[in-house]
């Protein structure tokens, strides 16, 4: 009996303690270690990725069988200077990486960030570093780099030039001097070439350097965008992706037009190319702009491999001086998709499996292209991305997630089929995996019949009259998924969304038309963006369906969002105050009508006037007299997605007309918080503006 009064306090002390909801930080939840460029060696069985834990970036390898994580940089401060382009030697003994920058970024990605605020801005570097952790140096200032067949040196981009450094001892010196930009440099396979796009403006063309006469040639050179250049196993043949060149003559801007595209082949022995294919001249059978976009690929046959959205799907499509045949089919989406190295096998992620919820969550398959056999390699409640066959072939690598587990390393045994998470002692031992939420898969229709998706997060705490979140991701060619995300800016809303959840929050996150994942009708519609803005009705859709939720609260319903989410907020708080009561709008665009602008001199399209009218209608400025919910606006203003002036814009007018408003600059950082202690400071603003204006009072 003595026992018994403890025993019921501790019972009590529980149940206090599941009332009051999450016991962990903001900090802690994203914390969460966020790996990328996850690549194989040529030979030996090798992996190697970048990590970012607390803003700490490093390059960690493994090897088959054990696959035993091993850290071989040692960067310790949170800087904000990315790690990208990771390769492997030819032999596997060592890797290059490019350090710096900003790569997601809509311009300037090849220049330095500086969000620690240092004195001198960091510069983007290239990077040498030892498999076995026994030497790590920087080889240049550069971008893009390129190992030759023979590892005995790295080509580079710097300045829109072609420069190269010996990987042993030597100095970089300038190889190629680009009237233009080069981009996409890539060796021959014995070597003796190097390949890359030459940019014009107007106009861009496949290039090479002949090492040995030290002279470019340019490969069917025409008035078009040619881009994504491959080279044939053999080194013969170049085959490259061929867009139209130039503006063209003035379209009706209101009208949908076809994005068409080409797949042509050159032969190096006579620089000149021949069409192999050309797409539909239909909506659906524009430029691929998901993940890869056309993902172009030899097969060992000396054939292609090409991701095509024609049926309504993007799907993978083989093609030969023949014709064309598709290899993939069904109402899904190949993303993420990688050749082995001897170009007979394509793997690939998939919104695909039996269960009705496997359309928001990625899977594995694996395409023979010797038997045309396709494989389902995955299933079940997870997330699977960026698979990558080892070099023996009897492993496949991947970045693996789950609603509770963040995205890490795995391996998964050939063929067997056996799953390993290999990337599990990352976590911090703080990490709080089992108290996080399973979100759950909701339906509703917008006001025009579209069927929208989204994942609605609650905590199982039985309470009522509970405050909710409308979360609007960007892009908007994003998909937000069942778990933690493959990108890092929606990994880290995900974290957020946990975080809200955990706070006492039903938050739901919508994927709205626009985004990936549920065909090219939903992918592409019409009369959306700056031509009408369709897509908010999925927002307002999302607003009006936590309200028939039993357990939220109608009238302290709000939401947030960054850039094209932050847009979508903006559009929301500004149209139905009544239905958001407030909003944090991260980097959103608010005034439409100027990207309409044109230079003295060009030619109007015939709709000019009227789509003017309708930008500017689809802005968020349009509606600022009906604005009166409490709003958090953030940016940072060394933003290369959305440029700063457009919140600068829609404080000063909030000023002028006398708004209340609250807001966050962060001085120096970019749109993808490259600072892990920005990232925190955002996501503890965006939380605490939320309580403050929707907690009840």
């Amino acid at each position: 009996m003595k026992h018994f009064l403890p025993l019921v306090l501790l019972l009590v002390l529980f149940a206090c303690q599941e009332s009051l909801g999450q016991q962990y930080t903001l900090e802690q939840v994203l914390s969460y270690p966020f790996p990328t460029e996850l690549t194989a060696s040529p030979d030996r069985n090798r992996i190697a990725w970048a990590v970012n834990i607390r803003g700490q970036r490093n390059v960690y390898v493994a090897q088959a069988p054990v696959f035993s994580p091993r850290k071989v940089t040692d960067n310790r401060e949170d800087d904000g200077q990315e790690l990208s382009s990771l390769r492997f030697s030819p032999d596997g003994e060592w890797l290059v990486y490019v350090r710096g920058g900003e790569h997601g970024s809509n311009w300037d990605g090849q220049s330095g960030v500086n969000p620690s605020h240092k004195a001198v801005i960091p510069k983007v570097e290239i990077w040498m570093t030892a498999f076995d952790g026994s030497y790590s140096n920087k080889l240049a200032e550069g971008d893009g780099p390129a190992v030759s067949p023979d590892g005995s040196r790295v080509a580079y981009l710097k300045g829109g030039n072609i420069w190269t450094v010996p990987t042993a001892e030597g100095s970089p010196e300038m190889l190629v001097e680009v009237r233009g930009s080069a981009s996409d440099l890539s060796w021959s396979p014995d070597g003796t070439k190097l390949l890359f796009i030459t940019g014009r403006g107007t106009h861009s063309l496949v290039t090479y350097l002949d090492m040995e006469c030290v002279c470019l040639t340019y490969l069917a050179p025409s008035f078009s965008r040619d881009m994504m250049p491959k080279w044939s196993p053999q080194g013969d043949r170049v085959a490259f992706v061929r867009r139209p060149g130039g503006s063209g003559s003035p379209q009706p801007l209101l009208q949908q037009q076809p994005a068409p595209w080409e797949i042509w082949v050159a032969e190096l022995a006579t620089a000149t190319g021949s069409r192999w294919w050309m797409s539909p001249q239909t909506l659906r059978g524009s430029y691929p702009t998901t993940h890869g976009g056309a993902n172009l690929n030899w097969t060992a046959k000396g054939e292609l491999v090409f991701l095509s959205y024609e049926d309504g799907w993007p799907h993978l499509y083989h093609l030969s001086p023949s014709g064309s045949k598709q290899l993939t089919k069904g109402n899904f989406m190949v993303e993420h998709v990688s050749m082995d190295k001897d170009a007979s096998t394509v793997l690939f992620s998939a919104n695909y499996g039996q269960d009705p919820e496997d359309i928001d969550r990625r899977h594995l398959g694996m395409l023979d292209l010797v038997t045309g056999n396709l494989r389902w390699l995955t299933s079940g409640a997870g997330i699977e991305t960026f698979p990558v066959l080892l070099s023996e072939k009897n492993y496949v690598t991947f970045l693996g997630s789950d609603a509770k587990q963040p995205l890490l390393p795995a391996v998964l045994g050939l063929p067997d089929g056996e799953e390993r998470v290999i990337g599990k002692p990352l976590l911090p031992v703080d990490f709080p995996v089992e108290e996080l939420v399973v979100p759950k898969q909701v339906t509703f229709q917008a006001s025009d019949g579209v069927l929208v998706h989204g994942q609605l997060f609650e905590t199982n705490d039985k309470v009522q009259n509970k405050p909710a979140v409308v979360f609007v991701h960007g892009g908007p060619q994003r998909q937000m998924l069942l778990g933690w995300h493959y990108g890092d800016y929606y990994a880290n809303t995900y974290a957020l969304n946990q975080f809200l959840a955990a706070k006492g929050f039903v938050v739901l996150s919508v994927n709205f038309r626009l985004g990936i994942g549920y065909g090219f009708d939903f992918h592409k519609p019409s009369s959306t963006y700056w031509q009408g803005a369709a897509e908010y009705r999925d927002i307002k859709a999302a607003g009006e369906y936590l309200t028939t939720l039993p357990q939220v609260d109608a009238t302290r319903i709000g939401i947030y969002g960054g850039s094209y989410g932050g847009y979508l907020t903006a559009l929301a708080l500004a149209r139905d105050s009544g239905l958001f009561k407030a909003g944090v709008d991260i980097h959103g665009v608010h005034e439409l009508s100027s990207r309409l602008e044109l230079p003295e001199g060009y030619e109007k399209a015939p709709d000019f006037e009227k789509a003017l009218q309708t930008a500017w209608e689809s802005s968020p400025l349009a509606d600022l007299d009906t604005w009166t919910s409490p709003v958090l606006f953030i940016h940072g203003d060394n933003d290369r997605n959305v440029q700063v002036v457009q919140t600068v814009d829609i404080v000063r007018r909030f000023q002028e007309l006398g708004k209340p408003f609250d807001y966050l600059l962060i001085p120096d950082d970019t749109h993808h918080w490259m600072k892990f202690g920005n990232q925190v400071k955002v996501g503890q603003a965006t939380v605490d503006f939320l309580q403050r204006h929707l907690s009840e009072k």
